[in-house]
């Protein structure tokens, strides 16, 4: 699926239909407006955030202690450079899907799947990832491959 979604994608990135990126915030809103986020939680048991300074320092204020701290325990740096967890689940995942530190998580979290935020073509390679872990990302992509496939 991923690789048929890739092609979709890669076609759409060379030749983007007029107004794709609106198309794709209303098909964003469309479909959480009935996706249960907690009935699934996918993105927190599978898949690291990237964790910025801000969000390590606003996360160690929470837990009360240092960031340094905060990051040797729970992050790690990927080969991006970036800071991810350490482990999946995210540690932060409780038992009925909700987050323990939800007022406080990283940006990522709060943007995820990020497909009302970024121009389409801008983010290509994040879309085709998560449409592979989220199911709504999944649904607005096979309504954008029945509309401009």
């Amino acid at each position: 699926m991923e690789t048929a979604n890739r092609k979709f994608y890669k076609r759409l990135k060379k030749r983007p239909p007029a107004g794709i990126d609106d198309e794709v915030v209303r098909l964003d809103e469309e479909v959480f407006a009935y996706t249960d986020c907690l009935a699934c939680a996918n993105c927190c048991k599978t898949i690291s955030p990237v964790f910025k300074d801000r969000d390590i320092d606003r996360i160690s204020k929470y837990f009360k202690i240092r960031p340094g701290v905060f990051t040797d325990k729970y992050l790690y740096l990927d080969e991006d450079g970036d800071y991810v967890l350490k482990s999946s689940p995210c540690p932060f995942l409780m038992s009925d899907n909700k987050c323990s530190i939800y007022e406080n998580r990283p940006f990522a979290c709060r943007s995820y799947p990020h497909t009302s935020s970024l121009p389409l073509t801008k983010s290509i390679e994040l879309v085709i990832r998560n449409s592979a872990v989220c199911p709504a990302v999944h649904e607005i992509t096979e309504k954008l491959k029945s509309k401009y496939g």
